[in-house]
């Protein structure tokens, strides 16, 4: 029984040796040793042996990029505007030795910084500067920051300003200015707007008012050069049918019906030269009757 209760804790001692021996640091990991106290070597992911009960693995120090939102501070700008500003802050531990050594913790130190370093940028800036530059002050906090958590074995990687939120009377300030900037704009675009339908108006009108003249300028060419080409047809007819005197003086009596038309006409004038036709139409009745006597 006595021989069975030693093996029994042989046994157990031994599995607590070998667990304290062995030792699998997980991927993106890194576990600082210490030997007696002091520090001994960073252990790299993978399977290590350690010397039991002498030396002593600290918690693992992880290697990812972390993030870390820190709550609104308030924060006073150039022109003597409180603003709530919220922060967010991306690092990575590059030096686990030094994350573990050199500064107590990491989270609560780079925080205190990061309040101090904003109340440092932003109080250079106004509150429109603030709003409209956050780029610039982003950057400028990154650099400020990496620079001395270079020292304790962590690198930011980026800092971004969540959000900025300034006093309620200033919002609704800023509100109808951009409400009367947005009327603005929409009251010079309508009048663009007008001017230039007013443009095209005139342009339309113009261009129709060409095109009608134009038009009537060919309406009139064509109907003069009709009218040209008709009177000559008929002086052509004319000359080439020879037509007696007689037959003028009738063709004369034919158009004065024409010339009495109208209400306006009052006053009927028979020119002279109708009197030649009536003449020459007497004549050719005489010659006719002439001809028609019995001999």
């Amino acid at each position: 029984m006595v021989a069975l209760i030693v093996i029994a804790v042989v046994v157990v001692f031994a599995l607590v040796v070998a667990a304290r021996t062995i030792r699998v640091i997980p991927q993106a990991r890194a576990g600082v040793v210490e030997r007696l106290g002091r520090y001994s070597r960073t252990l790299e992911p993978g399977l290590t042996i350690v010397t039991p009960f002498i030396d002593r693995v600290k918690p693992l120090v992880d290697l990812r990029e972390q993030v870390v939102n820190f709550a609104p501070q308030s924060v006073i700008t150039e022109d003597n505007v409180v603003v709530g500003i919220e922060t967010v802050l991306y690092f990575t531990i590059t030096d686990p030795r030094s994350a573990t050594y050199e500064i107590a913790n990491p989270l609560q130190a780079i925080e205190q910084l990061t309040v101090t370093t904003l109340r440092n940028v932003i109080g250079g800036l106004s509150l429109e500067a603030t709003l409209t530059a956050r780029e610039n002050v982003n950057t400028e906090l990154r650099v400020v920051l990496d620079e001395a958590t270079g020292k304790w074995g962590i690198r930011i990687n980026r800092v971004e300003i969540k959000s900025v939120d300034p006093p309620a009377d200033i919002r609704t300030a800023m509100e109808k200015q951009m409400r009367a900037e947005r009327d603005r704009r929409a009251a010079i675009l309508t009048a663009e707007g007008e001017k230039q339908a007013q443009i095209l108006t005139a342009e339309g009108e113009q261009q129709a008012a060409v095109l009608t003249a134009e038009g009537a300028r060919q309406a009139a060419i064509l109907r003069a050069e009709g009218e040209a080409k008709a009177i000559d047809t008929v002086f052509k007819a004319i000359h080439a049918g020879k037509p007696s005197r007689e037959l003028l003086s009738y063709e004369y009596l034919q158009m004065l019906p024409q010339l009495a038309e109208g209400d306006s006409n009052k006053v009927f004038v028979i020119p002279s030269e109708f009197a030649e036709a009536f003449g020459g139409i007497g004549e050719a009745l005489a010659r006719g009757a002439g001809r028609d006597k019995p001999e």
